[in-house]
């Protein structure tokens, strides 16, 4: 991908730091990549909040992930050029201070559609933080210890997902949803306090690179309006819809075009031609696949627990959170498998581990204790470090070294796609799923006019006793809704373990160039 590569011309590389300068430094640096990751599964707790603060439903309330994956995954490809033509240093700045001013407008946002543009914003300003931070942490380390640097980088992307359903939960049950926007403030502050005092001496060299100004809006268009289309076809009756009709004719017509283009432009945004390798290609299926199966579960599963059943968000928070704690311990063990074992049968083992899980879930019921729920979430931290890393792994060494770049920024932005994307879709089949099942179980429910009876005597109104067997019928049908699409996220990402066979073992398997 264009965008990740670094300049060409640089000036005479800085003398790494040392001692608190280094830690300080350091500090800085993963603290903003630790807050820009945070912020991806901040809001997947408080959407029920969000969309009762806005009057919006559940489901339009998930459009403020989804916003903001879509956001995030667009701007990496410009990471590189932004970099080259403003300055690493000074780039970064400029993005944590818009990720911040973002933050603090979508925190204020009193409408669905403030909310949703400020987070495209605040997604289109972050994005570039996570390569950005992760090419300083390298250049400020000397180069014997240049892996405790990608350690601490490493260790801030993975405990992020952890702490944020506990921090969303925690704030939106205590205080009100917009403080977990505030509370971005006072860490930009320092980041960028930090990084401008410390960091200046790392500044590179401004050049004036061409940018694929064709191809990015190609991207711009194709991307957003198959996500607008994905996001609002619901609500629109989908292609009963003439507004659905045209985003879809949009999306599709903008995508052919973009496709030609990035293969035939000298400089493309997006260098597509990496797809030649058939191990990248199988690999970065694999992983957009399973990914997208992964993250449409961690959304669904909070909105589950707190419509259905009946748990805070604060709890909620401390059930999804157990997914980060073997994902944590696991990450050394299955980057240290690298080269030792074929890669191909780490990586479907742990795929398939994580398949295993989602049926897991499917025992799921209304009335479910906590641990059966926590269980789940626990045991699929074993895969995800086989899956994320292997994958990663086996994609780059599928390439030569001068494409690794361009390969891992591609893939990184196919992978957020692929969430957002997964997101929508799952969200939009629980609602047909659900309405499905709800009129099944009203078809055979038991002696419907004997349960009113029985509420009747029990005080209730008549307009109460219909409002309880109306709710039973909607938990059980919301429920069986869930399941299904637990089931169906085990298919994906059985699919995804066949393609992993697909693609051929490299001769020598390493992590690449990092990104």
């Amino acid at each position: 991908m264009a965008s990740a590569a670094l300049p060409a011309s640089l000036p005479a590389e800085p003398q790494p730091l040392k001692g608190v300068r280094l830690l300080a430094a350091a500090f800085a640096l993963a603290l903003a990549n630790f807050v820009v990751v945070l912020d991806t599964t901040i809001a997947n707790v408080s959407v029920p909040h969000i969309a009762g603060g806005l009057a919006v439903s559940p489901t339009q309330g998930t459009w403020v992930i989804t916003s903001y994956a879509v956001a995030d995954a667009i701007s990496v490809p410009l990471t590189g050029w932004l970099a080259a033509r403003f300055g690493t240093v000074r780039w970064f700045l400029i993005s944590i201070a818009g990720f911040g001013l973002f933050s603090f407008l979508c925190g204020i946002s009193r409408t669905l559609d403030a909310l949703i543009l400020f987070r495209v914003l605040q997604g289109l300003a972050g994005g570039p933080l996570m390569p950005l931070s992760q090419i300083l942490l390298l250049r400020i380390f000397p180069k014997e210890k240049a892996g405790i640097g990608l350690a601490i980088w490493a260790m801030t992307t993975t405990t992020a997902p952890i702490l944020g359903p506990i921090l969303g939960g925690v704030i939106s049950d205590n205080w009100s949803w917009p403080w977990i926007f505030f509370i971005n403030l006072p860490v930009v502050a320092l980041c960028a306090f930090g990084v401008g005092t410390l960091l200046a001496p790392f500044e590179t060299k401004r050049v004036k690179a061409r940018i694929d100004t064709v191809g990015l809006i190609l991207l711009v268009v194709s991307v957003g309006a198959f996500q607008i289309m994905l996001d609002t076809g619901r609500e629109h009756d989908w292609f009963g819809s003439t507004w659905i009709v045209g985003l879809a004719i949009v999306a599709a017509v903008s995508f052919v075009a973009f496709v030609i283009w990035e293969l035939t432009d000298a400089n493309p945004v997006v260098d597509l031609r990496v797809f030649r390798f058939r191990g990248f290609s199988f690999s970065t299926l694999a992983i957009s696949l399973g990914f997208g199966a992964f993250f449409s579960q961690v959304v669904l599963t909070p909105l589950w627990l707190q419509q259905v059943a009946g748990y805070t968000a604060t709890e909620t928070g401390f059930v999804v959170a157990w997914l980060g704690v073997f994902a944590v311990l696991l990450s050394p063990v299955a980057a240290g498998s690298i080269g030792k074992i074929d890669i191909r049968l780490s990586i479907s083992a742990g795929i398939l581990w994580m398949a295993f899980v989602s049926i897991l879930r499917a025992s799921w019921n209304a009335d479910v204790d906590y641990w059966t729920l926590a269980w789940p979430h626990i045991l699929q931290g074993i895969g995800m470090p086989f899956f994320f890393v292997g994958l990663t792994a086996l994609a780059l060494s599928s390439v030569p070294a001068q494409d690794q770049t361009n390969a891992a920024g591609l893939m990184s932005f196919l992978r957020t796609l692929s969430g957002a994307i997964g997101t929508a879709i799952a969200t939009t089949a629980w609602d047909d799923a659900s309405a499905s099942s709800r009129a099944q179980l009203v078809a055979t429910l038991n002696d419907p006019g004997g349960a009113m009876d029985l509420l009747s005597r029990a005080g209730l109104t008549l307009e109460q006793a219909r409002g309880a067997v109306a709710r039973m019928v909607e938990v059980q049908a919301s429920t069986i809704g869930v399941i299904h699409l637990f089931l169906a996220a085990g298919v994906v990402f059985v699919i995804a373990a066949i393609a992993v066979w697909c693609a051929p073992l490299p001769k020598e398997v390493s992590m690449g160039t990092a990104h």
